[in-house]
């Protein structure tokens, strides 16, 4: 049954409201199924607030921890900006295709190496493919290999998971690596987990080189790239571009993705690929842009990640003048089209002009994004319910929220 929430009902894509006196009902709204509410709504035009509630009050995000994410990655590493997977090697390539010495392959923090059967049921077939990346190595000359292949997963810390697991392997998302592979599965079936993604991804082009008949032992081992072999690459496969990972990430609200980004930002913008290095250059980079927010990871996983709606609406407010801007707004799901918000507010003002990035922990629901009405007004805003009693009345009430803004 739908639930009784206080206010009018969902407007439809045709009404128009007033912002006057529109406030008190947002506020009703706000306070539906939860007991900590946090509401902020900003014109971003004339630069006035709409509505606040409580918009300073430190809460929870749930998955709205993405919108810091995915900004800081953007913001910091370039929207343009590949991860890069390379093989290298220690020795020397003769004529006859006869390499004296070992080939390293050094992860380089992309998310989406796989295998191509992977990469077709995963992410619709794009992503760096391990094939490819033998078959370059095969081109480079190379057919026999004297030493061994050895995986380097050294950009990152060995740290699977994140607080919220104690670091080892979450149930809900796949293990943390340097020299990802799969999305730390263990197959393209999605069924199960690697124990060591590094090792696999190293076995996998092991095999994808043997197919090609290159000649090279079948033990495999780990070991950080010595420093005469990096100045020798035989072959590199890059990954779709960040602008695609933001949308990946916000889109369905994955949960690796924005796990992997948050120790690739602490790989290249403090040189330590830890989950704990990436949050301080995400509330560094927050921080200077006048928001605030305690990121304890990357994806929103853990219930400690807090920030306030003001905060949010700030970070919004901001990063829209960047010149990633676009590529943020666009990476958000739609309201009543795509994404996390396929479903919600089908037939109502928010319809195709609302781009928000849903958030749900058990007792955490929120919704925070862009509203644009049918003159082309736009509006930020962040509804961050702590304390939830009921989930389905909180997102109603947000979903219904979304619309008045829509319909202002």
């Amino acid at each position: 049954p739908a639930a009784t929430l206080p206010g009018a009902g969902i407007p439809s894509g045709g009404a128009r409201l007033s912002a006057s006196g529109i406030c008190p009902r947002l506020k009703r709204l706000a306070r539906t199924g939860n007991g900590r509410a946090g509401l902020m709504v900003k014109d971003l035009g004339s630069g006035k607030t709409v509505c606040g509630l409580n918009a300073k009050g430190s809460r929870s995000l749930a998955s709205n921890t993405k919108l810091f994410t995915t900004s800081t990655a953007l913001a910091r590493l370039g929207q343009d900006h590949r991860f890069k997977t390379r093989v290298f090697t220690d020795g020397r390539l003769n004529g006859k295709g006869v390499l004296s010495g070992s080939l390293y392959l050094r992860g380089g923090g992309d998310p989406t190496l796989g295998t191509d059967a992977f990469l077709d049921s995963y992410l619709a077939g794009r992503g760096a493919s391990i094939s490819k990346l033998a078959a370059r190595v095969r081109r480079a000359g190379v057919k026999r290999v004297t030493g061994r292949l050895f995986g380097d997963d050294t950009i990152f810390d060995r740290l699977r998971g994140v607080a919220d697991s104690g670091y080892s392997t979450s149930p809900w998302i796949g293990p943390l690596s340097g020299l990802s592979f799969n999305a730390g599965f263990t197959n393209s079936s999605l069924s199960r987990f690697s124990v060591d993604p590094a090792k696999l991804a190293t076995k996998s082009l092991v095999r994808e080189l043997r197919k090609r008949g290159v000649k090279i032992r079948p033990e495999i081992a780990m070991r950080k790239t010595p420093a005469k072999a990096r100045s020798q690459m035989i072959a590199r496969q890059g990954s779709p571009n960040l602008t695609w990972m933001a949308r990946l990430t916000n889109l369905n609200s994955n949960n690796f993705f924005a796990e992997t980004l948050l120790k690739d930002i602490g790989a290249m913008v403090r040189g330590s690929g830890t989950t704990r290095s990436g949050a301080i250059a995400v509330r560094r980079y927050a921080a200077g842009l006048g928001s605030t927010v305690s990121p304890v990871d990357g994806s929103g996983l853990t219930i400690s990640n807090r920030s306030s709606a003001a905060d949010v609406v700030t970070l919004l407010n901001q990063v829209r003048r960047r010149p990633f801007g676009k590529a943020l707004i666009e990476s958000l799901p739609v309201a009543g089209r795509d994404g996390t918000l396929a479903d919600r507010m089908k037939g109502t003002a928010a319809a195709g002009r609302c781009h928000a990035k849903t958030g749900t922990l058990t007792g955490v629901s929120a919704l925070s994004g862009y509203c644009y009405n049918r003159s082309g007004r736009k509006f930020a805003f962040s509804i961050l319910m702590n304390s939830v009693r009921d989930t389905y009345a909180a997102r109603a009430a947000q979903d219904r929220i979304a619309a008045l803004i829509a319909a202002l």
